[in-house]
């Protein structure tokens, strides 16, 4: 188990990053058509052929997901991962033309200091084929692909991943770009909201501050416009899903993010959560085992959210948010820690 969302068969993981750009295209490449559904609830979404993903909707399975930067300009990287796709002739036929079903989502980060002059056409479609031709098991976490300019309130955002085997004996994994309009770590301090879900010192080994802290009345949220945030992620399994168990799937999953970020899903965020089935196991029980598999998803997504933070250095560009490392140290290198 490599603690990462490819530890799912059926999927490979790539980035593309630009530190000038300050920003990245994250995509999960599947093996064969593979069946997803989706759930959105932020209130500033950027999102890319998610209808056809609604459990009655005729379209059956996926090619690839694609997680970006750059707004409502990252949704060029589709049509980048769409061309990688295209020319290794993966996609349904239609005539001689094989189309990829490639659905998106995007973050808000073109106020973090990078060079964002990029004249008539942005270079999201360029960074979504590189990202698929970066396609492998093995990928790295924090300020790279589409965590690269994700920020939260006082801290640097990334890309973070986990996965874990669920109770049926399922692979869940999550990989999640955490811009958040709120925090991930408690008040001031160090602390993972996550804390109590976290394995084998994966962000720190920290726990939660004793005593806990009060609340404050007022959550910490970004001064930022609304919808200038959101945290996307993707989770999978290995389970033989329907499109209607996926959508459930999704629909768990944000209570993932509801463990590790606080506050979450408010208006300022598009927080929106892919949910995939590479069916290599068939459920015994098509709703107690979906039960099961949703509780480990939101526990592998809730670690994934902290990863994201914990792994993340902070920007070259002057003047932007510190990362975790450079207020509390550097993150620990033994098995099940970050790869840098």
């Amino acid at each position: 188990m490599r603690n990462l969302i490819t530890d799912v068969p059926g999927l490979t993981v790539g980035h593309a990053t630009d530190l000038n750009l300050a920003s990245g295209v994250t995509t999960v490449v599947f093996d064969e058509p593979t069946a997803a559904s989706v759930d959105v609830r932020g209130g500033g979404p950027g999102t890319r052929e998610t209808d056809l993903l609604a459990p009655d909707q005729t379209v059956g399975a996926v090619h690839a997901i694609v997680l970006s930067g750059g707004s409502a300009f990252g949704l060029d990287a589709g049509s980048g991962v769409m061309a990688a796709l295209a020319e290794r002739g993966v996609g349904f036929e239609v005539g001689a033309a094989p189309v990829p079903i490639v659905p998106g989502a995007v973050l808000f980060d073109l106020l973090n200091g990078g060079d964002k002059a990029w004249g008539r056409f942005s270079p999201y479609r360029d960074l979504g084929y590189a990202s698929v031709e970066a396609a492998s098991r093995d990928f790295a976490l924090g300020t790279v692909g589409a965590g690269t300019g994700a920020t939260t309130v006082h801290l640097k955002g990334g890309l973070g991943s986990a996965s874990m085997r669920a109770a049926t004996g399922h692979t869940v994994g999550a990989l999640v770009a955490v811009n958040a309009c709120g925090a991930v770590n408690l008040g001031d301090g160090p602390h993972f909201w996550a804390a109590p879900f976290e394995q084998a010192g994966e962000f720190g080994g920290l726990g939660l501050p004793h005593p806990l802290p009060a609340l404050p009345d007022r959550p910490p949220l970004k001064g930022l416009p609304p919808g200038a945030n959101t945290t996307i992620a993707v989770v999978a399994t290995d389970a033989v899903l329907t499109k209607a168990q996926c959508k459930r799937l999704a629909v768990m999953a944000h209570d993932g993010y509801a463990h590790a970020i606080w506050p979450v899903h408010t208006p300022l965020d598009g927080d929106t959560i892919f949910a995939a089935a590479t069916a290599r196991m068939p459920l015994n029980d098509p709703v107690f085992d979906l039960a099961l598999i949703g509780d480990a998803v939101v526990r592998t997504l809730a670690r994934a959210c902290a990863r994201a933070v914990y792994a993340a250095t902070a920007l070259p560009q002057p003047g932007t948010l510190p990362a975790w490392r450079d207020i509390w140290g550097q993150p620990r290198t033994k098995s099940g820690s970050v790869r840098d």
